[in-house]
């Protein structure tokens, strides 16, 4: 269950290091990070500032 969940959350970075032809464990997942926050830090703002 747990395994599902994160894969979900990660799954944007790993969409997009694939695409970018990067396995996403082979630079140690800095890429997967990188996009996973360019991604998921403006949702959360969103979501913060939508409810201040």
């Amino acid at each position: 269950m747990l395994i599902k969940i994160a894969d979900a959350i990660l799954w944007p970075g790993t969409f997009l290091c694939k695409r970018f032809g990067v396995d996403p464990k082979a630079d140690m997942g800095l890429m997967r990070s990188f996009f996973n926050f360019m991604i998921w830090l403006p949702l959360g703002l969103i979501v913060v500032l939508a409810f201040v």
